[in-house]
Order: structure tokens, then sequence, then C-alpha cells
């Protein structure tokens, strides 16, 4: 990993779920990236056989700080069993 990498790298934690209803999960969720950096985060509910049955993009404006707890309300075409975070990048 090059200098450059590191200073962009984008680290996300799951933190919970709450499966809504049929049809949404909330996923709760920490990212911590360079400061200043506008953000993206890829969102999925997954169902009991671990198929994506929802996702959603999270676009995360730019703060002051490092890290910082975000909550996604993600939609879903079958029930889901959990929610997770699939990945963050940099804008």
């Amino acid at each position: 990993m090059t200098v450059s990498q590191a200073i962009n790298t984008v680290d996300a934690d799951d933190l919970s779920y709450e499966l809504v209803d049929e049809h949404s999960v909330t996923v709760s969720f920490q990212v911590t990236a360079p400061q200043g950096r506008d953000l993206a985060c890829a969102v999925e509910a997954l169902d009991e056989e671990f198929g994506v049955v929802g996702w959603k993009i999270v676009e995360i404006p730019a703060v002051a700080s490092h890290t910082q707890q975000l909550t996604a309300t993600v939609p879903t075409v079958a029930e889901a069993t959990t929610g997770l975070v699939n990945s963050c990048w940099a804008l």
C-alpha cells in the first residue's frame, strides 16, 4: 500500500441492524475516513440464504471528524434477515 492509498482509506464497521418490516431494514454503521472528504457507502439487505434482497448507495457529506456514525434504511424486494455495509469509498 502506498502513502496516498493509506491517506484515502475508508473503513466501515457494522454496528446493528433492525428489521423494520418485510419491505425494509435499517442498518447502523460507523465510518472512519480522511477529514473533509465526501464519502459513499453501499449498504445491503440479505435474506436467510445470504442473497441480496435490497441495496442502497448512501452519500455522506464531508465532516470535520475522522469517524461518524450513520443509519440508513434499505428498501427490499423480499423479507431480509440482516443488513450490512458492503463497502465505502471516498468520492
